[in-house]
């Protein structure tokens, strides 16, 4: 039983490599674009979903067959949805056609801005490196907390009555 039990040292004449002695590996991704020259990907955030196609283009943004003025009326959600772009220094040299269902419009932005940014870096893999550090490819996880029983809301307590 004794003679079972192995030390640090034991294990190091099995061989395997090291993390330290491992070199990077260096990964090539390469551009996924359709028959029609064109990339698709899916944004979340909330309960809203995206389906987003990007192709070269003149920057043309439509939205459930709207245009993206008509759709996102606040300039605020506009400016989300052109973040990508502006980044990546790509500003209107691609159309974007997008379906989304669910949440609301803030929601629906959200999702659109990460479809968005995942649809280029399959266009042009070599843009990744700048989605990812200004947060674009990352899926904002945060939604509405649910409501508990013995509660008005997730954790506002019902009016108190002292008579």
């Amino acid at each position: 039983m004794a003679e079972d039990k192995k030390t640090l040292e034991d294990l190091k004449d099995l061989g395997g490599a090291t993390a330290a002695a491992q070199e990077p590996v260096e990964v090539t991704r390469e551009r996924v674009v359709d028959a029609q020259g064109r990339s698709y990907a899916t944004g979340k955030r909330k309960n809203a979903i995206a389906r987003v196609w990007v192709k070269a283009g003149s920057g043309r943004v439509t939205v459930n067959g709207k245009d993206q003025m008509e759709y996102f009326a606040r300039p605020v959600l506009r400016m989300m949805i052109a973040q990508p772009f502006e980044v990546t220094a790509r500003k209107d040299q691609f159309d974007v056609w997008c379906t989304v269902t669910g949440g609301g419009l803030s929601g629906q932005a959200g999702a659109v801005r990460q479809g968005i940014s995942k649809a280029l870096t399959l266009f042009e893999p070599d843009l990744r490196p700048v989605l990812k550090s200004g947060g674009f490819l990352t899926r904002d996880a945060r939604v509405v907390e649910r409501k508990k029983y013995g509660r008005a809301k997730a954790r506002r307590s019902f009016q108190f009555s002292k008579r």
